[in-house]
């Protein structure tokens, strides 16, 4: 019964946040809902698929800098965990099926740093790369994933930190992230790297 209950009370909240909240974003598809509290910031630029889930904490940030349009799209059937942040300034896609831990963090940017007579804060942001996260994707706790892109079926580890390319069928671990193992089509197996 209880879980008859939860599941009624999942698709009432999902209602009346398309209800409530969907005229916010460019694009939400049906059976999408983030779970208070959760802020979004340019939602006009955000495409979010069916059935993709946010858990409580999260914020969606879309918001160009120096004439530039942001867009973050998101797929369908992803789940987010836990006060997971996600950032765009020029562009972030993550595809179908992902699924991420608690405190990720996912952007395009960095601030600037250079100028050590100005503090950081006031500092411009500054584009790194486009990022992508390919579809079935695992993202694990407290990873940052910052102008990187993420190929099909990863696994990026716990506490790992993103800053160059990751192939797809890999497992990366570390800080920065590195690949440990890969998905071989020949052997039709997951192998080990020699590190």
């Amino acid at each position: 019964m209880s879980e008859l209950l939860s599941r009624l009370f999942s698709t009432l909240y999902r209602i009346c946040f398309a209800f409530f909240h969907g005229w916010k974003f460019q694009n939400m598809g049906a059976g999408a809902a983030l779970f208070r509290p959760f802020r979004v910031d340019g939602g006009n630029g955000m495409t979010i698929g069916a059935k993709t889930v946010f858990q409580r904490g999260t914020w969606l940030y879309c918001c160009g800098v120096e004439g530039r349009k942001a867009a973050l799209e998101i797929g369908s059937g992803c789940a987010f965990g836990y006060n997971n942040h996600i950032t765009a300034i020029c562009q972030v896609v993550i595809g179908n099926n992902v699924l991420t831990a608690n405190n990720v963090y996912i952007s395009d940017n960095l601030h600037d740093y250079e100028d050590i007579s100005v503090p950081i804060m006031h500092q411009r942001v500054r584009f790194k790369r486009e990022v992508e996260i390919g579809e079935g994707s695992w993202i694990g706790e407290n990873a940052c994933i910052i102008g990187a892109r993420i190929g099909i079926n990863c696994v990026v580890g716990a506490n790992a930190v993103v800053t160059s390319d990751i192939p797809d069928y890999s497992v990366a671990v570390g800080v920065p992230a590195t690949v440990i193992k890969r998905f071989d089509p020949q052997l039709k197996k997951w192998v080990v790297l020699k590190t």
